[in-house]
């Protein structure tokens, strides 16, 4: 299982929401670079890089943040937040980022999306799968959709979708412990696909359950800022 710490930024500092909610912020860092390069010291190879004004704005907002901690560190980096054109994809991937997540236009415009999906492929495409009482949410998780999770999950395999980063809305940012539910049922509908678990992990113990529940990935965000999870308690796989 890939552990893979987070970090969003808002104006080039390192945050954390609570369910997604702006009005909810807490910066932990004004320096994104130096926390990168914390876990990378910590012997860590991957990183979660969201831009949140792009997710909500629908344009990449932090240029500057993300070519720093792509220029300056060796972390394997998925970014997401505000891609929304082929273009962008070309910039980030050419800074070194290693995989995009896409998400709002994937619904919003499917046309661009396989587009997009056939040229870049599923090694460098992953789909954000934000969920909330079985339905999916777009821009930065403020807008609701009538898509169900298992409809859309499905014509995402259609596509050629090999992984997506599944975040339940209303654990992320608690510190409650992830859908263990959730993510079980999705495994036993969709076993060919790739989940990356993402909300609510609180400790260690929380990510060796989801080793057992099978996912291939799990997302650690506040509990490391909130000093639940500890660096050098985290190894490359569990």
């Amino acid at each position: 299982m890939e552990l893979i710490p987070a970090i969003d930024i808002i104006s080039g500092e390192c945050v954390r929401l609570t369910r997604g909610n702006y009005e909810l912020k807490k910066v932990y860092s004004g320096n994104s670079l130096k926390i990168a390069r914390l876990f990378e010291k910590a012997g860590l190879k991957k990183l979660h890089l969201v831009d949140l004004e792009g997710a909500r704005g629908g344009k990449i907002k932090n240029w500057k943040t993300i070519e720093e901690i792509a220029k300056n560190t060796n972390l394997k980096i998925e970014f997401g937040g505000g891609v929304r054109e082929e273009g962008d994809i070309k910039r980030l991937l050419k800074l070194g980022i290693d995989r995009i997540i896409l998400g709002s236009i994937v619904i919003k415009e499917p046309q661009k999306f396989k587009n997009i999906f056939k040229k870049f492929g599923p090694r460098k495409i992953v789909v954000a799968a934000d969920i909330k009482g079985n339905r999916v949410y777009l821009q930065g998780w403020q807008e609701k959709t009538k898509k169900d999770t298992n409809s859309f999950l499905k014509n995402l395999i259609k596509s050629g979708v090999k992984t997506i980063i599944c975040t339940d809305i209303d654990r992320d940012g608690t510190l409650r412990g992830p859908n263990f539910s959730l993510y079980k049922k999705l495994i036993r509908e969709f076993p060919n696909l790739r989940i990356i678990a993402s909300g609510g992990i609180k400790n260690i113990e929380d990510l060796r359950k989801l080793s057992k529940v099978g996912v291939a990935g799990a997302i650690i965000g506040k509990a490391i800022y909130e000093k639940k999870i500890k660096l050098r308690d985290l190894k490359p796989s569990l």
